[in-house]
């Protein structure tokens, strides 16, 4: 149903850095850069950080989230550190959390772009 997601940045350069640092923990990766566009995931393009086309100032959006699927409560974990020590906000420690199908092991950040991040185990795509 959904081809990528993307989230709007005001800085390439640190969105590069943050992005870089927690998403190869999850064994995702940038495949393609361009002028105000970062592109990562596995087998293809699944997320998008980039300047906003308008050119306006990037803002999050409340209520939304991306979440990242990850094969262990390792690499959660290993999400979450990395995450906090490249400067994003806890938003949910790493722990066990039920879910309408399923018990999930996850944990929530916020980007220091303000953008909500989650990594989990056992999600709707497991």
């Amino acid at each position: 149903m959904i081809d990528h997601i993307s989230v709007g940045v005001d800085d390439i350069e640190s969105a590069k850095k943050f992005y870089d640092t927690i998403l190869e923990k999850l064994e995702y990766y940038l495949i393609a850069e361009m002028d105000g566009l970062l592109a990562y995931g596995k087998n293809g393009i699944q997320f998008l950080a980039m300047k906003p086309y308008d050119g306006d100032s990037a803002s999050a959006g409340n209520g939304m989230h991306v979440a990242f699927k990850a094969a262990t409560s390792e690499q959660v974990d290993e999400f979450h550190r990395a995450a906090m020590q490249a400067g994003a906000m806890c938003e949910g420690a790493p722990g066990a959390r039920a879910y309408p199908h399923a018990e999930v092991y996850a944990a929530y950040v916020r980007d220091p772009f303000g953008h909500k991040l989650e990594a989990l185990t056992n999600g709707f795509a497991a």
